[in-house]
């Protein structure tokens, strides 16, 4: 199994910009489909980004135009872009893997995937 670790989390203004990476080890991370989710408290985790094995990519609506998941495999790290931050934006944000490929056009929901990191804090003030 790959074991993944976020970082890059902070408080930021509304309008402002974050990069948040998950550092990969233990397993090729071409072969996994990746995505990015987020959970506030008292909330349901709810998926972000996702990316497939090939590229394909799929973002839920509250963050289309706004976020951007990609990936470097030579630094075996998963990216997440994130412009133009709102308030409700603010969550824990973890990074998502599973083997194989997945083809959605939304963000598969949290149980399909098998791996997870412990999460990195993302906060947004008005």
């Amino acid at each position: 199994q790959v074991q993944l670790v976020e970082s890059g989390g902070g408080s930021v203004q509304a309008g402002g910009s974050l990069r948040l990476s998950c550092g990969t080890s233990g397993g090729d991370l071409r072969g996994y489909s990746m995505a990015w989710f987020r959970q506030a408290p008292e909330k349901e985790r709810e998926g972000v980004a996702a990316l497939g094995i090939l590229g394909p990519r799929a973002y839920a609506d509250a963050v289309l135009g706004r976020f951007t998941i990609y990936r470097d495999n030579a630094k075996r790290t998963l990216y997440l872009q994130m412009n133009s931050l709102k308030p409700e934006d603010t969550a824990t944000y973890y990074c998502a893997a599973r083997e194989g490929s997945l083809i959605s056009s939304r963000p598969p929901p949290p149980n399909v995937y098998n791996n997870w990191g412990q999460g990195t804090q993302v906060t947004v003030s008005s």
